[in-house]
């Protein structure tokens, strides 16, 4: 589904949003205030249906989001961070398999985010451009590394400027050193510091 379908722009993700969203009343838990933790772009992704049926459906709309944590993310179109990380994904599977699901995602994104980028924003959005508009204002902390391979830090503190733009109370740090979606591993106490003050700092505004 990341990899193919909201690449060919075919929105795959939008009704496991939805099914994350429900589970909120499946365990009645739909008055807490929630924060959500938002993990490389594949959460991003996700997150980005999340936003929409927040702000367009009936039963969402009374949710109570208090802040968004975004570790390793978003990126932008970065066609060799993407390649590395379905490489990671494959590892597993047989070579022959691998290679060809590597330059079919690879021949994808060149053909529909460069070569037919004009016709395909006239049905969809790319999730990067969404979140940089989006019309949500609560606070948002940004968590990512400047060792990052496959979400580059330049993508990271772009957003982190669209976002102060639209008067969103945001913060950053680059870990500098750690790589993709690692920081906790390489902080943990540092990582943990931050997220817990965060989350204290939302629950209390």
């Amino acid at each position: 589904m990341v990899f193919f379908s909201e690449s060919l722009g075919i929105p795959s993700l939008r009704m496991l949003a939805q099914k994350l969203l429900e589970l909120l009343f499946d365990y009645e838990i739909e008055r807490e205030p929630l924060l959500f933790h938002v993990f490389s772009n594949a959460g991003v992704m996700l997150y980005r249906y999340v936003l929409e049926l927040l702000q367009t459906h009936r039963r969402f709309c009374h949710l109570r989001v208090v802040g968004t944590i975004f570790d390793s993310g978003p990126g932008d179109s970065n066609l060799v961070g993407a390649v590395r990380a379905l490489a990671v994904i494959l590892e597993h599977r047989p070579a022959v398999l691998r290679l060809l699901l590597l330059v079919a995602f690879a021949l994808v994104v060149v053909l529909f985010h460069i070569l037919l980028a004009p016709l395909t924003s006239l049905f969809h959005t790319h999730f990067y451009d969404r979140l940089q508009d989006s019309g949500s204002c609560w606070p948002e902390l940004y968590l990512y590394s400047k060792a990052d391979e496959v979400v580059l830090a330049r993508d990271v503190e772009r957003m982190v400027e669209a976002r102060l733009a639209h008067q969103v109370r945001v913060r950053s740090v680059d870990f500098v050193s750690s790589a993709h979606v690692s920081h906790l591993r390489e902080y943990p106490s540092y990582y943990t510091s931050l997220c817990i003050d965060f989350m204290h700092n939302c629950v209390q505004c």
